[in-house]
């Protein structure tokens, strides 16, 4: 099996560091589940990761959006559960 070696860029990126905290230690210090930690997780670097104006960024912005998404699928349901 052929190792890669990863670079800090590769595994942490620049786009990953913007402001005072990195976005895994906000997400780690409030304990967020994984829908809400993902979506998180885009909103905070969308317009960091690409250049602006590029796809890449609406991309980004969908992502955090079909996180959101889940995440309301996953409260209806609940309420659903509760007065049934």
């Amino acid at each position: 099996m052929k190792r890669t070696n990863f670079t800090c860029d590769n595994v942490n990126p620049t786009h990953y560091k913007q402001g005072k905290i990195e976005v895994i230690d906000f997400i780690l210090d409030q304990k967020l589940d994984y829908l809400t930690a993902s979506a998180m997780k885009y909103l905070c670097r969308w317009q960091h990761k690409h250049d602006k104006g590029s796809n890449g960024q609406i991309d980004d912005l969908r992502k955090a959006r079909w996180f959101i998404e889940k995440l309301i699928e996953q409260q209806l349901e609940e309420v659903r559960e509760w007065t049934d």
